[in-house]
């Protein structure tokens, strides 16, 4: 219950970094979709902008199809998100998500691996430059 009193702060917080980290995600020549409804070009942007006033920590990104020691690469070296999915929290995660047999209702038709990620409080330079050097990683393993 103690937590409930900071809430608005860590959610604000968390949903500031995502939003920094999905821009930047966009850019990356490895990334072929960002999912993050803070992004004025998803699809579900004016929805978002409409019914809500932030967005938390959460979201997603496509990678470009590479082998799977590239994935392992990216995601095994990383300082700041360890592999985790108890998303809501003030540290940063990442789970590889295998959609392709998990889906039923609508089948994952998408190529390449899907990130998702929970961005915390650490300082978001600190987080992208994770990030960049899982890059290396993957691009080095590819």
């Amino acid at each position: 219950l103690r937590g409930l009193r900071t809430l608005p702060l860590l959610m604000k917080q968390c949903g500031d970094n995502a939003l920094k980290i999905a821009q930047w995600l966009e850019n990356r020549p490895e990334v072929q979709k960002v999912y993050y409804p803070g992004l004025r070009n998803n699809p579900h942007h004016a929805m978002w902008k409409k019914y809500y006033r932030g967005a938390n920590g959460l979201l997603s990104f496509l990678l470009k199809p590479a082998a799977k020691k590239a994935v392992a690469a990216f995601c095994d070296g990383l300082e700041y998100f360890p592999i985790g999915s108890s998303w809501g929290g003030y540290e940063s995660l990442l789970q590889p998500q295998y959609l392709k047999s998990a889906r039923t209702a609508v089948p994952w038709e998408e190529k390449g691996m899907l990130l998702r990620i929970h961005v915390g409080l650490e300082d978001v330079d600190d987080l992208i430059a994770d990030l960049e050097a899982g890059f290396k990683r993957y691009n080095k393993a590819k």
